[in-house]
C-alpha cells in the first residue's frame, strides 16, 4: 500500500509567449503544476506586481522566459531594456529568495565583447557592445546578489518553427530572389526552442529534487546546439535542404553571397564571437546536446511539411 501522496511543485513561469515560453509550456508540464503568464498577467514593467505574483502563488520554481528582446530598437529605448532586463529579473529573484524558490533565468552571448574564435566559457570576462547586451549583463549580476539559488543559462541564435524566425525569412527570399546577400563574419550555433526547454526541464527537476543546502547546481552555464557556422552557411544549409525537401516550391535563388557585418547598417553592433563552451552544463547535469544541424532539420519539416 503506497503513503499519501505529495503535493505537486509549483512552477511560475514568465514569458509564456515567447519562442522559449511557448516550449516551456510543453516541457515544464510532467513536473508538476505550471502557472503560464504572459505580457498581459505579468508585466515586466509592474516589479511590484512580479513580487506580488511570487507570493501569492508560492512557487518552488521561478522560469524566466520574458525580456526585451529587440536589439536594435533598445538602443533609443534604454531606460524600458533596463527596467525589463535588469529590474524585472531582479524583483523575481528577490520574490523568489523570500519563499524559497528556485530561479531559472535566460541570458545570452551578448555578455561578451565577441572578439576572439574560442567558444566563450561562464568565467570570461563580459564586454557587452550595446545597450541590449548590457542590459542582460545587469540583470544576471542582480539577479545573482537578489537569489542564491539560481542559474542562469546564456544562449543565442535562437529560433522556432512558432512565429518569424531567420529560416522562415530566408526560405521566402529565396523563392522572391536570384541573389542574396547574408552575413559570414558572425560565429554561433543556430539554437532552437524545444532544445532550450527541454534542456530546462531536465535541469529543473535536479533543481527540485536537490537538498536545500545543495549549492553545487548554482550558478552561470551556457547552452547551445553543438557545432558552428555563420549567418552565411546557415542560410545556405537550410535553403539546400529546403530544396531537397520541397523541390515543388517556386525556388529563384542562383546564389548566396558572403558578406561581412558592415555591408548592412544596424543601431547596435553584434558581437562576431557567439561561440559559447557548453561543457560545464553538460557535465554538471548530465546532458548531450546535438548538433545545430539536427535541429534545423526538425524545424525544415515541421514548416514544410504539407
Amino acid at each position: 500500500m503506497s503513503g499519501p501522496r505529495q503535493p505537486p511543485c509549483r512552477l511560475l513561469l514568465l514569458g509564456k509567449g515567447g519562442q522559449v515560453g511557448w516550449e516551456l509550456q510543453r516541457s515544464l508540464a510532467p513536473l508538476g503544476e505550471v502557472l503560464a503568464l504572459g505580457r498581459t498577467e505579468a508585466p515586466l514593467t509592474d516589479l511590484a506586481g512580479l513580487r506580488e505574483q511570487v507570493l501569492q502563488f508560492r512557487p518552488q520554481l521561478i522560469v524566466n522566459a520574458a525580456a526585451y528582446t529587440a536589439v536594435d530598437r533598445a538602443e533609443s529605448e534604454s531606460e524600458l531594456a533596463h527596467t525589463i532586463n535588469a529590474l524585472a529579473p531582479e524583483a523575481l529573484a528577490q520574490a523568489a529568495r523570500e519563499v524559497g524558490a528556485w530561479m531559472v533565468h535566460y541570458s545570452t552571448d551578448y555578455v561578451f565583447n565577441g572578439s576572439g574564435s574560442r567558444p566563450w566559457q561562464e568565467a570570461d570576462a563580459t564586454g557587452p557592445l550595446n545597450v541590449y547586451g548590457r542590459t542582460k549583463l545587469e540583470g544576471e549580476q542582480r539577479l545573482a546578489a537578489a537569489c542564491s539559488r539560481h542559474v542562469i543559462l546564456r544562449t543565442s541564435w535562437v529560433y522556432a518553427a512558432r512565429g518569424g524566425n531567420f529560416v522562415r525569412t530566408m526560405l521566402r527570399l529565396a523563392q522572391e530572389r536570384e541573389q542574396l546577400q547574408v552575413v559570414n563574419d558572425q560565429h554561433g550555433a543556430p539554437t532552437g526552442a524545444e532544445l532550450i526547454a527541454d534542456t530546462t526541464a531536465h535541469l529543473a527537476r535536479q533543481l527540485l529534487l536537490s537538498p536545500n543546502g545543495q549549492a553545487q547546481l548554482e550558478g552561470i552555464y551556457h547552452l547551445a546546439a553543438a557545432g558552428e557556422t555563420t549567418w552565411h552557411g546557415y542560410a545556405s544549409y537550410a535553403i539546400a535542404q529546403a530544396r531537397a525537401l520541397r523541390p515543388d516550391l517556386p525556388w529563384r535563388v542562383q546564389a548566396v553571397a558572403p558578406v561581412a557585418s558592415s555591408a548592412f547598417a544596424t543601431a547596435a553592433q553584434r558581437p562576431l564571437n557567439s561561440r559559447l563552451d557548453t561543457a560545464r552544463l553538460q557535465s554538471t547535469f548530465g546532458l548531450h546536446l546535438p548538433h545545430w544541424q539536427a535541429g534545423v532539420d526538425r524545424l525544415l519539416a515541421e514548416i514544410l511539411t504539407p
